[in-house]
């Protein structure tokens, strides 16, 4: 062989280890550029996962946001209906004792009246038995009569109906006579007591 023929072989292996070299860098190429559009893909997926958590997260919250507001509210309601049932059941009987009220009344003007001879007395004495009756019933109720004679003046539970003047040993304000007994349910005035004051 020619040394010319040595050179043409040469430049031949050293065109194929240019190309097997070329394809290898193209491959190596294509391979990292597959290996970053896969991780880029990787990265959206994973960012979407995480978007889509995050999400998911927040409407969690709101819901036990909401869960915890509702059942704030729904003991608010039941605490509200306990206390209506008992101020309901502590004030029954406001609306009957108030129309029995003018009957009490009645009943103690009656007995005021001085009876004379047997049939006056022994009707006085059913009126006696009846009023004690109204007054049992309404202390059992928790209904009490408001007597004020010799108290102090107090606009929560009395109603003056008129002023004289003070005498000796009275006070200003001090209650000298009662016209009407109040009555009280509980802590509740079912009517005051109407009085005259000394001024």
């Amino acid at each position: 062989m020619t040394n010319k023929d040595d050179n043409q072989q040469d430049l031949h292996v050293d065109e194929e280890v240019n190309e097997t070299e070329v394809k290898e860098e193209t491959e190596s190429a294509n391979e990292t550029n597959e290996t970053n559009e896969t991780n880029e893909t990787n990265e959206t997926t994973e960012t979407t996962e995480t978007s889509e958590l995050d999400a998911l997260k927040a409407e969690l919250a709101s819901k036990e946001d909401q869960i915890i507001r509702l059942s704030a509210e729904i003991q608010n309601i039941n605490r509200r209906n306990q206390s209506e049932r008992e101020a309901s059941a502590k004030y029954r009987s406001q609306n009957l004792a108030k129309a029995i009220l003018p009957a009490v009344d009645n009943l103690e003007r009656a007995l005021d009246i001085e009876a004379n001879d047997d049939a006056s007395k022994a009707i006085h004495k059913g009126i006696e038995m009846v009023h004690a009756s109204l007054l049992q019933a309404f202390a059992e109720e928790g209904i009490e009569a408001i007597d004020p004679k010799g108290e102090t003046f107090d606009p929560n539970f009395h109603q003056s109906v008129s002023a004289v003047p003070a005498e000796d040993g009275q006070q200003t304000d001090e209650i000298v006579q009662v016209y009407q007994k109040g009555y009280k349910l509980n802590d509740r005035v079912l009517r005051p007591a109407m009085v005259i004051i000394a001024q």
